[in-house]
């Protein structure tokens, strides 16, 4: 017996996801094809009449879901198997990241559509925080569907300026609100910091905050997949993450799991922006970036395609920015290798080389942009440390005394035998 769920685009019914023998297809409807401004809800799903198996668009769907522990739980709470992609996206495919929404079989457009805020007071958010260990997603909550990737806890949220609101209905979350990891000490003063770092570098980032609850700290993350409509409301911009558009699923979105590679994610951005240029120099610097800072975790599901309406994609504000190498617990090697190592302490001059000429990238312009970020990232933490709140913060000083060590090995090992680069 076969299942439907409709999914919807911005406020349209744009195709089928079905469920027949335990596998997948989704299906574009003719309506949909049929108008001018249509658009694919995937580099992996290009716009046609033909239906998509399984193999074809488990990555895109599955890559809405949350992920281990965090799937598990929320299984749990829906009674329905966590393997279960289509009853998962059934029960809480409301709001997911981009502009998809999911409306079950049976349901009426008008309540999908409904929109509504509860806001929490002190008392209630503790509440919630305590509760999300639990309950992730405030999955089996009633009128709660709501859906975010990633194996980490997190919670779309309305945040106002002042107040924190659950979205009710078809109400657009705002932010993303993420508590503290538990085995992850100052994990929300070192995200915010890094995050504010990129930014401080003059690269595009989500916006983020911390903000205190009573004892506990947690970090909002403005979403840059939502902008404020003619009437103030928020409405939601499409997005999809690099595993998503290279129809990886999101259980091999490490490259040694058999996941994209820095190559696959400049020839992907490539294709998929104009002019493409200036979107491979910002994910060059990202890479540089997470390199200097140690954030060992960006893999591929952690960049992401923002696809505007009417434009070409773009590289989505960078995202989840966290300096794992601070942690000894935590592993040494990068999501990605940079060249033919995954270790950072390894990555010679000659590795900065392979990875440029594999990513299509110029040699001699990728190292001088490298030395570059080298010489400036420590001089620009240093700043932000004196100028935000973080003074005083053992992560902070960690970060920065581990940038510091990094950026000059890099720089040293650039600068030895390069005369180009001594200028």
């Amino acid at each position: 017996m076969a299942h439907d769920i409709g999914v919807w685009l911005f406020d349209q019914p744009v195709g089928s996801l079905s469920l027949a023998g335990g596998r997948l297809s989704f299906q574009y409807r003719p309506d949909w094809l049929s108008q001018p401004n249509a658009v694919a809800l995937s580099q992996s799903l290009p716009l046609g009449p033909d239906p998509f198996n399984d193999h074809q668009c488990r990555a895109f769907f599955a890559g809405l879901l949350p992920e281990g522990n965090l799937r598990r739980l929320i299984a749990q709470q829906c009674q329905v198997s966590s393997q279960n992609d289509f009853a998962l996206l059934n029960a809480i495919g409301g709001e997911c990241a981009g502009a998809i929404t999911f409306v079950p079989d049976g349901l009426p457009i008008s309540t999908a559509n409904q929109t509504g805020i509860q806001w929490l007071d002190e008392p209630q958010l503790i509440a919630l925080l305590n509760e999300l260990p639990r309950r992730p997603m405030l999955a089996g909550r009633d009128g709660m569907r709501l859906s975010l990737a990633g194996a980490q806890d997190k919670l779309p949220v309305v945040f106002d300026g002042e107040r924190i609101g659950l979205p009710k209905g078809g109400q657009p979350s705002t932010h993303i609100l993420k508590p503290a990891i538990a085995s992850v000490q100052d994990s929300v003063i070192n995200e915010g910091f890094c995050l504010a770092l990129a930014q401080a570098m003059g690269m595009p980032t989500a916006q983020a905050q911390i903000f205190q609850v009573s004892d506990r700290q947690v970090l909002l993350v403005a979403r840059y997949d939502r902008r404020v409509g003619t009437d103030g409301q928020p409405v939601r911009i499409h997005q999809e993450d690099f595993c998503q558009a290279l129809g990886t699923v999101p259980e091999m979105k490490y490259q040694n799991e058999g996941g994209p590679d820095l190559k696959a994610c400049f020839d992907l951005l490539r294709k998929a922006s104009r002019p493409s240029a200036p979107q491979v120099l910002r994910l060059l610097d990202a890479v540089i970036f997470n390199a200097l800072v140690g954030n060992h975790d960006a893999h591929a599901k952690n960049f992401s395609l923002l696809c505007a309406t009417g434009r070409a994609p773009t590289l989505a504000p960078l995202y989840d920015m966290l300096s794992t190498a601070v942690y000894d617990h935590l592993t040494p090697k990068m999501a990605m290798k940079l060249g033919s190592k995954y270790k950072f302490t390894e990555v010679q001059t000659r590795h900065w080389d392979q990875f440029a000429q594999a990513s299509g990238l110029s040699k001699a312009q990728t190292k001088k942009r490298v030395l570059s970020m080298a010489q400036d990232l420590p001089v620009t933490a240093r700043q932000l440390q004196a100028l935000l709140p973080f003074l005083g913060q053992l992560v902070v000083g960690k970060i920065i005394a581990l940038i510091e060590q990094r950026s000059a090995l890099t720089a040293r090992r650039l600068l030895e035998g390069n005369d180009d680069l001594k200028e």
